[in-house]
Parts: structure tokens; sequence; C-alpha cells
């Protein structure tokens, strides 16, 4: 039987992560001429927090790890998220079969599934089908082919990218304010951007101190670094790269060098 699941509808949990943060004590670690012991020892330091992420040195935000669990998503946002590489991946096997009971779910926009359109069969034959029916026959053929017994490994490559992916995921504090930058851009894709504001606002309320200025790319450098790219609800709004360099030139920064003005992440 088809499960349908629609985009904007995943569930992330935070596992792991928050309540003790560790940059304060690898910041001290590199800095202070006191033992080991006494680092650790320590009260945990709001200031040295504020003072990395300001510095835009997030060497120390390494030692920080978020845990996330994931469902309700799918396999087109399993692809853009694995291109996000200092993170780590355990994604179920769509293989799996739970409590016995072979699940052929997917997840899609609405507008998607409800979409008809008029095709031609390979017999000539014409016929008007949903995005619904599309993802219907790809479970009936699936099903066929196990049956007469074909390996699930050959099946899988039609697949339809609809099919959900579950996963728990692992970045640490730097890697997670790189891929906010990218991911809760307006840019992003729909999905995507549903589990990177999902997963910032776990992170917010894990480790204020770590993510209080964290998310798209306009929010940590205070400007928009896609410049022509930028998004049109942002335009007069959000000051791109270059308009920002003009007012700095303007007001007698024009001896900055350009490639001083850092870049996204």
């Amino acid at each position: 039987m088809l499960e349908e699941k629609f985009t904007g509808k995943g569930k992330v949990l935070l596992l792991a992560g928050g309540g003790r943060i560790y940059t304060d004590v690898a910041a001290r670690f590199v800095r202070s001429e006191r033992s080991l012991e006494d680092i650790v020892a320590s009260p945990y330091s709001r200031q040295i927090v504020e003072n990395i992420l300001a510095s835009g040195h997030r060497a120390a935000l390494e030692f920080d790890f978020f845990l996330f669990g994931v469902e309700g998503y799918s396999r087109v946002t399993e692809t853009q998220l694995v291109r996000k590489r200092m993170a780590s991946y355990l994604i179920k096997s769509g293989r799996a079969e739970l409590g016995g009971k072979r699940r052929f779910s997917v997840v899609y926009p609405q507008r998607v599934r409800d979409f008809s359109a008029s095709v031609t069969l390979p017999d000539g034959h014409e016929t008007r089908l949903s995005g619904r029916d599309l993802a219907e026959l790809s479970r009936q053929w699936y099903d066929a082919g196990l049956e007469a017994g074909l390996p699930e490994e050959d099946l899988r490559y039609l697949k339809p990218q609809a099919t959900e992916f579950k996963a728990i995921i692992g970045m640490n504090a730097h890697a997670l304010l790189d891929w906010f930058a990218i991911r809760c851009c307006r840019n992003a894709q729909h999905e995507i951007r549903h589990l990177a504001t999902q997963m910032l606002r776990l992170c917010r309320e894990a480790a204020p101190d770590l993510f209080r200025q964290a998310g798209p790319s306009c929010v940590q450098l205070g400007y928009c670094p896609e410049n022509r790219l930028q998004h049109p609800r942002c335009r007069g709004h959000v000051l791109t790269r270059d308009e920002a360099m003009r007012i700095l030139r303007q007001h007698g920064g024009g001896h900055m060098p350009e490639a001083d003005l850092p870049d996204q992440g």
C-alpha cells in the first residue's frame, strides 16, 4: 500500500548536543598557560564564546557536536543534505522491513501529487496520470518485482526520488553555522530549508550562546553574498555584498581591499 506524506511536514529531533559548551574550553586551551586540569575546571565563559563567534575564528566550535534524528523528508532532500561533507550520516536502508511489513512511503508537494498530465504509453494508448498515479504505479511495479524474486538492490534503481528517507545526522557547531548560512536562505529549495530551520530552532534552544546569531548568510554577515542571485523577496530589504562594498567606499573605506570582505561561510 502506498503511504503518502507531504513536504513541509518532516520531523527533526535533537538527540544530543547543548548543555555543557566546550567551545570556551577549546579556546582557552590554545591561549592559556594554565594546566589542562585548571582550564577544564574553570567556570563556563559566555564572553569567550561570543568573542570566538565575533572574530570568525571558528575552529574551537568544532568541539561542540549535535546529533539529530530526521524523518518525513524525501530522497530529493537527502541528495542535497549529503553535499555537506563535514557531517556524519546514518541513513535508514530503503530495503529494510518494519515489523515484517514493507512500506512504500513517498514525500512530495501536494501540487505535484495532484497534477495530472496526458501521457502516451509504449503501446500507443493515451491516458491521463496524476503524480499520485505515478507513485502508485511505481509501488505496484516494485512489489511485482519482489514477488518475481528480483533483488531489491536492482529494483530500487526505479524508485522515485519522492521515496522517504530517515537518518541520524551529526554535525559540529562550526559545520552547522556554515550549513545554516546556505540552507536557511530563501534561495534554498523549500524542503531542505524546512529541515534546516527546524534544526536551527532546536540548536538555539539547546545552545543559545552558540547559535543566537545563526541563520542565513545575511543574518551572519550583515549582507547577502548572493549579489545578482539574491532572492526577489530580499531585494531592497537586505544589502548585497556589492552594495555593502559601495557604502564602505563612500564612507572612507575605499582603501579596504575587496578580498578582505568575507564571503559566505
